[in-house]
Order: structure tokens, then C-alpha cells, then sequence
């Protein structure tokens, strides 16, 4: 298992809008998550600096082919097309990510 930790912003305008759609996520979406090795995918938002900080911990053994099994879903498209608006990605991520991944420096079962 593969703990990963990610962090983007989000326009303040669009909180509300986030959180409403996040109280209800479509049920093909989660499914695409279960199906693609990820569990306890967890959300959490610090506001009023309106970061959105991501986590879930990964069971597979292809991360690269799950993750474009992921990204070729036509409804997972869909919902990032609703989401990704809400979102401001941070100027210091690396070239082709939208969230930034974030580097594990401690963890304590």
C-alpha cells in the first residue's frame, strides 16, 4: 500500500459549490476510485486560505495504468469538468500535474 498526499487551491467564490458537490459524489465516480485500487480518499479543506489538501492510499501495483484508467473514464472526465473550475492549481507544481503530489515525511501507525 502506497500512502499519497496532494494539495491544490480553490477560488473562494466557488467553496460553497465544492463542498455541495463533494456532499454528493456521482456513484459511477466512486465506483472508477474503487475500481482503480484507491481507498480512503479523503479531502480535507483549510480555509479561509481555500487550500484543498487530498489523501487516499493507493493498493494497487500500476499506479501510471490505473491512474489512465482513471483519466479515460468518460464520467470521471465529466466530473473533473464540474470540479476542475472550482479548483487553482499551485504555480509550483510539477510540469502535467493539477494537484500537487506532496513528498511522505513521517507517518505513525
Amino acid at each position: 500500500m502506497q500512502r499519497m498526499g496532494m494539495v491544490i487551491g480553490l477560488k473562494p467564490e466557488k467553496a460553497a459549490e465544492y463542498k455541495r458537490l463533494h456532499a454528493a459524489v456521482w456513484p459511477q465516480v466512486l465506483e472508477m476510485i474503487s475500481a482503480c485500487n484507491i481507498q480512503n480518499y479523503t479531502i480535507f479543506l483549510k480555509e479561509p486560505e481555500n487550500l484543498l489538501f487530498g489523501y487516499w492510499e493507493y493498493h494497487g501495483t500500476d499506479f501510471e495504468a490505473d491512474a489512465a484508467r482513471m483519466a479515460a473514464d468518460p464520467k470521471t472526465q465529466e466530473w473533473w469538468a464540474v470540479c476542475m473550475p472550482c479548483q487553482e492549481p499551485l504555480e509550483t507544481r510539477k510540469e502535467g500535474e493539477w494537484w500537487a503530489m506532496m513528498e511522505e515525511v513521517f507517518h505513525h501507525e
